[in-house]
């Protein structure tokens, strides 16, 4: 399941604000009541059914815990691909697996916030080791999870 953009509303201005404070002087607010008043705006906009991302503040949408499948193609076996992947999976802080198949690709699984998995995902995609050649990466059995089932990134041998 494929979560929301975050960053887009069809409530808000271009400047973030609901397009009626644009529009009414009297709903402005002005100073520290405005980011006393993020709060309401963000019950607001999930009350018009969208979601937003405020500057500055991290939505629990980030924190979400959500397991993935991958299995990468291209020249990935004989060029430090599981050792590499092992090292960003644990400097994002995710925990996984990651294993050669037979067939010459690399499979494994992610866990973690989505916030972090994404850019693994893209690392997974388009960047590999250095000796690396990704053709393609495919991704399945994406699920939000509510707790992780490894404690460490381990490399399957």
């Amino acid at each position: 399941r494929m979560l929301p953009d975050l960053r887009v509303c069809p409530y808000l201005e271009k400047g973030g604000a609901p397009r009626w404070a644009a529009k009414s002087p009297r709903h402005r607010i002005r100073g520290s009541a405005r980011l006393a008043g993020v709060g309401l705006l963000i019950a607001l906009l999930g009350a018009l059914g969208c979601c937003a991302q405020a500057p500055g503040l991290s939505m629990a949408e980030g924190d979400t815990l959500v397991s993935v499948d991958y299995e990468i193609f291209g020249k990935v076996q004989g060029v430090f691909f599981r050792k590499y992947t092992q090292a960003e999976g644990k400097k994002l802080g995710l925990v996984g697996w990651v294993q050669n198949t037979d067939r010459g690709t690399v499979q494994g699984q992610l866990q973690g916030p989505i916030s972090k998995v994404r850019p693994m995902q893209e690392w997974l995609e388009k960047r590999g080791s250095p000796k690396s050649h990704i053709d393609r990466a495919n991704f399945n059995n994406e699920k939000v999870i509510s707790k992780l089932d490894y404690s460490d990134f381990q490399i399957v041998k």
